[in-house]
Parts: structure tokens; C-alpha cells; sequence
């Protein structure tokens, strides 16, 4: 029950979070914002650990040389989730990114299928569920579909790789010692492309700085290191279920603060979604297993 608390938290925080990403848009480019509130959350998780070794209140299994690959692979996971997160918020609402996003709720089992793990026939029922909601809320007329809402899609495949990375790794390495090794991961290759892909200026970056300080103290460093705490006890698939609803909290987030609405069309596509997810949650959950931490 207490890990499920906090992946409702996280969830809470992760749609919000999507408003701050457009809005931090507006100032400056994608990889600019990604390298500022990732380093800005692992920097802001760092004194955390330091206090822990000194109290020596956590002993990961791993010592530190041999956490540094599994760390980077989850750091790869985290930069290309968010970097297609944050480009395809460029050209679609926070309301369509958050409900397009949490399809990585219905993924997560099916990527559990390339290791042998079994799929209750719930999840599959929640999979077409979630696809003909996505067909109503982002096919137009004409079968047309915005590259921007292709790029948020693309991006729930890779969130449900990052689910398995952090389900697998996380007990290992130690819950801050993982946050802060992905989010420095994430933040040096956010910062490198930008350098050579966009113009960064103190001007964007301070008329960001409420998103930035949003989408890195709470988004990143508060509400990432929240869903590594919860997995250590919680079934992947079960947190993916949790968390998607952060396209809930993206829709009202979009709606309160950015004046954004959907047609009658697209809400029904994202209660089709929402209806996936439920499905995928109540009658796929007698297919749980206990989380892999071989």
C-alpha cells in the first residue's frame, strides 16, 4: 500500500510536470530544458546520499564500478524517453502527451513477453482498448496523425523499457544512487546535443525558470527517485498502471493552466485509454509475478 502512495505521487507530479514542459518550451529548446532540470535533479539528490553513506543507512549489492553500466543503461533509457517526450510537446498538448504517454502501462507486460514472462489475456483486451482510444484521440480526418503525437508514442515504448531497467536494477544499486547516476547520464547527453543543436541564453533560461525549477526539484529529482523507491516492492507492471495515470493529471493540468480542451472525440478516446488501463490493472492482475531482480 505505501508503494502504491507513491507511485500515485509520482504520478501526480509526472502530469503536472507535463504543463512545465511546455511551458518551459516557450523559453528555450528541448535539450536545453531536459540538461538543465535533469543535472538540477541529481544535484539537488546528491547531499541525500552523501548523508546516507555517512549514517551508512543503505548498502547497495553493487559496488559502484560494477553499477556504472546498468546505471548507463538506464540513463540511455531516461534521455531517449524524455528527449522524445519533450520534442513532441513542441507540436501536441500536455493533455495528449500525458494520455499517449501512459500507454507504457499496456506495453510494459507485452515487453515482458521478449523474456518469457506470460500475459494474462486482460492485458491484451487493455492493449486494444488503449489503441482504439489513441486512434480517437490522435487520428484526424483523413487518417491523419500529428508526427508530434508519433513522437510521444514512440517515447511509451521506451518509458516501458526504463520500467523493466528500474524494476531490474533498481534493489541493486541503491534507490539515490540510481537516481542521481541516471539523471546525470540523461543531463550530460541533453546538454551535449543541445550545444550543437540549439542556441543556449541566459534570457530563455531565466524566463523558464519556474518550469525549470518544477520539472527539476519535483518532476525529476522528487518524483523519479519516488518511482524507484516504490518498485522495489511493486510489481512493474502493476507501477506502470499506477503511473500512467499521470494522463489524468496532465489533462487537468492542461486544462487549468494552459486553457487547453479536448472534443467530444478526443475524450472519449482517452476514456478508452483510462478503460485499458483499468481492464489491464483488475483482470490482468491475477497474471502477476514477483518483480526480477536476478
Amino acid at each position: 500500500m505505501n508503494a502504491d502512495i507513491l507511485l500515485l505521487i509520482t504520478a501526480a507530479i509526472w502530469g503536472f510536470a507535463f504543463v512545465a514542459q511546455r511551458l518551459g518550451n516557450a523559453q528555450m529548446g528541448p535539450f536545453t530544458f531536459n540538461a538543465i532540470r535533469f543535472t538540477l535533479g541529481a544535484a539537488a539528490l546528491f547531499p541525500l546520499l552523501l548523508w546516507q553513506r555517512r549514517h551508512e543507512i543503505t548498502r547497495p549489492e553493487l559496488p559502484f564500478r560494477k553499477a556504472i553500466l546498468p546505471a548507463v543503461l538506464i540513463g540511455l533509457a531516461l534521455f531517449a524517453g524524455a528527449t522524445l517526450q519533450q520534442v513532441g510537446l513542441l507540436g501536441t498538448t500536455a493533455g495528449k502527451a500525458g494520455f499517449i504517454t501512459g500507454l507504457y502501462v499496456i506495453l510494459v507486460p507485452l515487453v515482458a513477453l521478449t523474456w518469457g514472462r506470460k500475459t494474462h489475456w486482460g492485458h491484451w483486451v487493455g492493449a486494444i482498448l488503449a489503441v482504439v482510444g489513441l486512434y480517437l484521440l490522435s487520428v484526424g480526418k483523413g487518417f491523419s496523425i500529428s508526427p508530434y503525437d508519433l513522437i510521444v508514442l514512440a517515447g511509451a515504448f521506451v518509458w516501458a523499457g526504463h520500467v523493466h531497467l528500474i524494476d531490474r536494477y533498481a534493489g541493486r544499486i541503491g534507490p539515490i544512487r540510481v537516481s542521481i547516476m541516471q539523471f546525470a547520464v540523461c543531463g550530460v547527453l541533453s546538454a551535449l546535443v543541445a550545444v550543437f543543436t540549439e542556441e543556449i541564453n541566459l534570457a530563455g533560461i531565466s524566463g523558464g525558470i519556474w518550469p525549470i525549477l518544477y520539472g527539476g526539484l519535483l518532476s525529476v529529482g522528487l518524483a523519479y527517485t519516488l518511482q524507484v523507491v516504490a518498485q522495489r516492492t511493486a510489481d512493474p507492471s502493476h507501477a506502470a498502471i499506477i503511473l500512467s495515470l499521470e494522463g489524468a493529471f496532465a489533462a487537468l493540468g492542461g486544462w487549468l493552466v494552459l486553457q487547453e480542451q479536448l472534443p467530444l472525440r478526443g475524450l472519449l478516446g482517452c476514456v478508452l485509454m483510462l478503460a485499458g488501463t483499468l481492464v489491464s490493472q483488475f483482470i490482468g492482475a491475477g497474471n502477476r509475478t514477483a518483480p526480477d531482480t536476478a
